[in-house]
């Protein structure tokens, strides 16, 4: 069916065969084509509404998705052995800056952490979090050497929205540091905002070096 949405046999918005025709016309069980437009839905190349019957997407809606990585998981899908290093965690007053971002009052109380995350003995990543205490009252009870901050927070506090910027820029002196590299490396930096409801959960720095890391995604209309 995917080759038939891209080739236009369905134009964009029209209705589609119902699953029973779908099976007579492809000539395969009602739980492959059930799975199949489960598939397509996930990849938003359909829409499905109840009593109603699916829809071919319009390709101009079609976007990439973006995918919440976990570098712990990312580094055991690889066989590697991930460990972190916590250099800070702690609640204190939200700056100006992160206050005006999480639209909280200056001075509110939120949560700060800074680790170094490590594959197998090379730091990979430095990430700078603040989280929002109502989000994540336990956030920093935590022992985030075994638990991501990123997997913990998907757990308790799952998002509506994301914001993110990539950009290639120089660390900071202490983002140097603590990832071993030259103050003049360039390195990799994702800055990520996500929300529930409106209500921000937490906003990340995370620094990697440009030597040691690659950004992937995938969009495929």
């Amino acid at each position: 069916m995917k080759k038939e949405l891209s080739q236009g046999r369905w134009p964009p918005g029209s209705l589609m065969p119902s699953e029973p025709e779908l099976v007579a016309q492809f000539q395969v069980s009602r739980m492959t084509v059930s799975r199949a437009l489960r598939e397509l839905q996930a990849e938003g190349l359909v829409s499905r509404l109840q009593g109603v019957g699916t829809f071919a997407a319009h390709l101009g809606s079609v976007s990439s998705n973006l995918t919440i990585q976990d570098l712990q998981q990312e580094i055991a899908a690889r066989g590697h052995r991930h460990h972190a290093e916590v250099h800070l965690a702690q609640e204190e007053a939200c700056p100006d800056s992160i206050a005006q971002q999480f639209r909280l009052a200056p001075g509110t109380r939120v949560f700060h952490t800074l680790l170094v995350h490590f594959e197998n003995d090379e730091p990979m990543q430095c990430e700078d979090r603040y989280v929002n205490p109502a989000c994540a009252p336990d956030y920093l009870q935590n022992d985030f050497t075994q638990l991501s901050p990123t997997y913990y927070l998907r757990t308790v506090a799952p998002l509506w929205e994301a914001q993110y910027s990539v950009e290639a820029c120089l660390p900071s002196a202490q983002e140097a540091e603590l990832l071993r590299i030259p103050p003049s490396a360039p390195c990799l930096v994702v800055l990520r905002k996500t929300a529930n409801a409106d209500v921000p959960i937490t906003l990340a720095r995370q620094v990697h070096p440009g030597t040691r890391y690659q950004l992937n995604g995938h969009f495929k209309p």
